[in-house]
């Protein structure tokens, strides 16, 4: 090692000894000093590992660039080993010894996994879902991860959109509650702890908007339509400290957002102040070539990092382009300074150059994933993350006293889609529990029939003969149904809402055999689903999403009533796509459908289908019954600096005990933009003991009213507002208060 080599590394090891309290600015710029411009631009570079692959294979030569500082930063590397092999290139055969950032997928569990995040959104449960988060950053950096790309909190109303899996649904409040939460989870108090990663606020922006449900498609909006749906979640990820952003796929009104200056350096920059550093998706900066935005790889690498994009994900562009770019002055210099910048601060803060090994343990590897305690939250996340759709005639909570229950389905001893879309390293084939092995802790072998009946997709009805014997010999049915994992996520939308192939076919001739047997049918999915058929045909329906590592066993807990079901929708589901998209908050017509008339002519309605939906956002039903009663408000009116209360009386009446969610929801009746019928505005989980009562109260001031009116301006307006708190988003507002000027 030469001289040179060991005073850069020494002033490198001097600058990052003095405690992570000290100016990290100082220290970036001590060692920018030293960096020659494709250096600054190598920090901007990231390629993959082989861990795994989440794209298309540009190709790279990983060692060759990491020696000559032309890598920053790499996807889908992941292991002690692996890490250290490649960190060690890093800090011992590059001049300036910088170390790599591994970043990885982590999106709802690394090893132990957690329901898909539309499920988890469904548990309204703040503190379950930064507790999940938390144990993923615990498990992903005990393999040496530093950084996920996550949370996802693009809005959607699109269930056609295979990624609504991966987001909290269709409302911007608890979209924007959920951010936050993700963010605490994976990032702590303290990102120097080594069992912190950095989170990453994707996809910026309305990505969750595209044309027909159909991923990586053109997203048009009004200005006003993004900055009062789309943007909040974003903004309060940057309140709430995230360090990275991702920029999507999609264009927005004509312009690719990986190239998108308006989004990027005028609002995320300049508007909020965000201090990281922004990624762009696998490629993305490339693709705005295919979009007809940059007419070759050159003119797309000149316009993503003008637009404000630090580090070009899987895509060549920044390491073949930018330094001619900069050269012949169509790329400031100081953009690459300023985000090469970003990406060593990011570094810093992860103590990475304090310790360039230090997430680098094998004992704590080894002793980190699958931690019992791990698997027993997952246990109880999936359970609270579970929505009782329906519920006839008490047919749920089972009893593990039954002589008989078949269960039938292609789902029913399934481990390998129970997980779900973007598992991360989640074991798909022996550490997940399927919904068989949990029941037969209920159960003894002698009480459960069991025939599979049909696949997930294939036409194939010669298991139905089975399936309809063993459902004749039984008690009471239960059927596993839904979507094979691979239907939902990225790249998998679908026109079609029902659930796939023959499965409701099956149903249907186990209806017929057992008129009179009461039957549950258990959904796993990462999408709303159209089951206008199914309500009629079974008497109860749970959807469980895609539950995770302990999905089966949280849904025995469920089926027999050791847990009482407390998730509520965060998504519509539809009667049929037709009506899509399809949300709770949409704005009124000028020919709204009076509820006294319904079917009047020459109004806002279909001819073939009611204009409600089949279950509506924030609907979930328990094992027992929660009465609403006794609103009050502490004023009627309130001005600008004022805060008033409003609270009602929460009632158990039932024979279990469980928890309610309970909503509150406002209307701006009349705005200089028009305004949502209604919008949720706080909610609270509480737990209630059967024949128990509790008072709920939300504080509401003029900050709640707000809205971005057609001046661009975060303002809100004098006048009536109307206000409710209830059990779903399925109610008529009784009460209005006044914010006076």
């Amino acid at each position: 090692m030469t001289l040179k080599k060991l005073s850069i590394i020494g002033l490198i090891i001097l600058l990052s000894t003095n405690g992570f309290s000290q100016n990290y600015e100082a220290k970036v710029d001590s060692i920018m000093s030293l960096m020659t411009l494709q250096e600054k631009i190598g920090q901007t570079v990231m390629y993959g590992g082989s861990w795994d692959q989440t794209g298309p294979i540009v190709g790279s030569d990983n060692g060759k660039y990491i020696r000559e500082g032309h890598m920053g930063a790499m996807l889908n590397a992941m292991s002690v080993k692996g890490t250290r092999d490649l960190q060690k290139v890093a800090i011992e055969e590059t001049r300036l010894g910088i170390p790599l950032l591994f970043g990885y997928d982590v999106i709802h569990g690394h090893r132990t996994i957690f329901p898909i995040n539309l499920g988890l959104s469904a548990s309204w449960d703040l503190k379950m879902v930064e507790e999940s988060s938390r144990i993923a950053a615990e498990e992903a950096s005990a393999e040496g991860i530093h950084w996920t790309f996550a949370p996802m909190i693009d809005v959607s109303r699109e269930p056609r959109w295979g990624r609504i899996s991966e987001g909290a649904g269709e409302d911007v409040y608890l979209n924007s509650e959920v951010a936050k939460a993700y963010v605490r989870g994976f990032q702590g108090e303290d990102l120097s702890k080594s069992n912190t990663i950095l989170a990453c606020a994707k996809h910026y922006v309305a990505y969750g908007a595209a044309q027909a449900g159909r991923d990586y498609h053109t997203t048009n909006m009004s200005d006003g339509e993004l900055r009062n749906v789309y943007l909040p979640p974003f903004k309060a990820a940057v309140d709430a400290g995230v360090e990275t952003f991702m920029s999507a796929f999609n264009e927005l009104n004509g312009v690719p957002t990986s190239g998108n200056k308006y989004t990027l350096r005028d609002i995320l920059r300049g508007e909020w102040d965000f201090e990281g550093f922004v990624v762009s998706d696998y490629t993305s900066i490339n693709e705005m070539v295919q979009h007809g935005f940059a007419k070759d790889s050159i003119d797309a690498a000149r316009i993503g990092m003008n637009a404000g994009v630090d580090m070009d994900m899987m895509g060549h562009i920044y390491r073949k382009n930018l330094k001619a770019l900069v050269e012949e002055g169509k790329v400031p210099e100081q953009f690459i300074n300023e985000a090469c910048k970003r990406i060593l601060l990011a570094k810093y803060k992860l103590g990475l150059f304090d310790d360039p090994y230090r997430y680098i343990d094998e004992n704590r590897e080894n002793t980190t994933k699958y931690k019992p305690e791990f698997l027993a939250k997952a246990r109880e996340i999936a359970a609270a993350s579970s929505v009782l759709l329906q519920n006839r005639n008490e047919t749920l909570p089972l009893s593990s006293t039954s002589k008989s229950i078949a269960f039938i389905g292609p789902l029913v001893k399934d481990e390998y889609n129970i997980i779900g879309n973007w598992a991360a390293k989640g074991d798909r084939n022996g550490k997940a529990v399927s919904v068989f092995e949990g029941v037969s802790e209920y159960l003894k072998p002698k009480q459960i029939q069991y025939a599979k009946g049909c696949e997930i997709l294939k036409d194939d009805t010669s298991g139905f003969d089975e399936a309809i014997s063993v459902s004749k010999k039984a008690n009471e049915i239960v059927l596993v149904m839904g979507e094979g994992h691979h239907m939902s996520g990225e790249a998998a939308s679908r026109t079609n809402l029902r659930i796939p192939g023959v499965q409701t076919e099956l149903i249907k001739k186990i209806r017929e055999a057992n008129p009179n047997k009461k039957i549950t049918l258990v959904l796993m999915n990462g999408r709303p689903i159209n089951l206008s058929e199914e309500v009629n045909l079974v008497d109860a329906i749970l959807e469980v999403w895609f539950p995770g590592t302990m999905g089966g066993a949280a849904t025995a807990d469920l089926l027999f009533g050791k847990v009482n079901p407390s998730g509520k929708l965060t998504v519509t589901f539809p009667r049929n796509v037709g009506q899509v998209p399809i949300y709770y908050n949409m704005k009124n017509t000028g020919r709204p459908i009076p509820q006294s008339n319904p079917k009047q002519d020459y109004k806002s309605n279909y001819i073939d289908v009611p204009n409600t939906p089949l279950f509506v956002f924030g609907h979930g039903l328990s094992y027992t019954n929660f009465e609403y009663s006794d609103l009050k408000l502490s004023s009627n009116t309130f001005g600008f600096t004022d805060e008033l209360s409003a609270s009602v009386t929460i009632t158990n009446s039932g024979s279990f005990d469980g928890h309610e969610i309970v909503q509150l929801y406002i209307h701006d009746k009349v705005g200089s933009v028009t305004r949502p019928v209604k919008e949720l505005k706080g909610f609270q989980k509480l737990f209630l003991k059967k024949g128990e009562s509790k008072t709920v109260t939300f504080a509401i001031s003029a900050e709640d009213l707000k809205f971005y009116n057609t001046e661009k301006e975060y303002t809100v307006e004098p006048g009536e507002f109307e206000v409710a708190i209830a059990p779903s988003s399925d109610f008529k507002f009784k009460n209005t208060i006044t914010l006076i000027d």
